[in-house]
C-alpha cells in the first residue's frame, strides 16, 4: 500500500521498506505511511504473501484493514540495496513474520533482516517488539546499544545487545531503535534526519 502523493522533499527518490502483518499497531503504521511521504520518500510495505497477490491485514487496536502487495521473498541483493531503510515495527508483526515451517530454516523476513544487517548502506530501524524478528539472528545486534519495550529487555540482553533506557537510541550510522510504537514519531524523526544527512554527505 503505497498510493500517497509524494511531496517534493529532502528524501525524494528514496525508498523505505516497512514490514507489516496482522495485529499491526495502527497509529504507527499509518504514521509511517504519511510521514515519510511528506519528506518525499516512497514507502513500501512488505510481508510474506504466501503465493497470493495481496493480503489484507487487520490492526491490533481497531481492527483497521491494511492491504500489502509486496513480498519479503525473492528480493535480490541489488533490490535490497535500493532501499535506504528497512523498518521492523511494533505490535505482533515480528512474531507473525518469524514463523517458519522448518525450524532449521530462517523465515523469509528474518533472512531479509539478516541480509540487511550485512549492508551498511541500508539503515535498519527496529522498534518495540520488533526485536522478536531478530531473535533467530542475535549476532545482528550483539554488542550494540538498543532501546526496546520494557517487556523485551531480557530478550535483547540475552541476544547480547546493550539495553539503553531511552525512547530512541542510535548505534553507529546504520541502526535506530525505539522503545514502543507510541514513540514512532521520535523514531521516524531520527530515521528521516539520518537519511537526510546521508544524502547531504553524498
Amino acid at each position: 500500500m503505497s498510493d500517497l502523493l509524494l511531496r517534493d522533499g529532502p528524501l525524494s527518490g528514496t525508498k523505505i521498506a516497512v514490514l507489516v502483518e496482522s495485529d499491526y499497531f495502527e497509529p504507527e503504521i499509518h504514521y509511517y505511511h504519511r510521514r515519510f511521504a511528506e519528506e518525499g520518500a516512497e514507502v513500501r510495505f512488505l510481508t510474506r504473501l504466501w503465493g497470493q497477490p495481496e493480503i489484507t491485514f487487520h490492526g491490533h487496536e481497531w481492527r483497521a484493514p491494511f492491504t500489502a502487495r509486496e513480498s519479503v521473498e525473492g528480493i535480490s541483493d541489488a533490490e535490497l540495496r535500493s532501499y535506504a531503510a528497512v523498518i521492523v515495527p511494533s505490535g505482533m508483526v515480528s512474531d507473525r513474520l518469524r514463523y517458519t515451517e522448518d525450524v532449521n530454516e530462517l523465515a523469509p523476513a528474518v533472512d531479509l533482516l539478516r541480509r540487511a544487517f550485512q549492508e551498511p548502506g541500508v539503515l535498519k530501524g527496529v522498534i518495540c517488539h520488533g526485536f522478536w524478528l531478530l531473535a533467530p539472528i542475535p549476532q545482528t545486534i550483539r554488542g550494540r546499544k538498543v532501546a526496546c519495550h520494557n517487556n523485551l529487555v531480557g530478550d535483547v540482553r540475552n541476544m547480547g545487545a546493550e539495553y539503553v533506557d531511552a525512547d530512541v537510541v542510535i548505534d553507529g550510522d546504520d541502526l535506530v531503535t525505539g522503545r514502543t510504537g507510541m514513540h514512532a514519531h521520535l523514531f521516524a524523526r531520527q530515521i528521516i534526519d539520518m537519511l537526510t544527512d546521508r544524502r547531504v554527505a553524498a
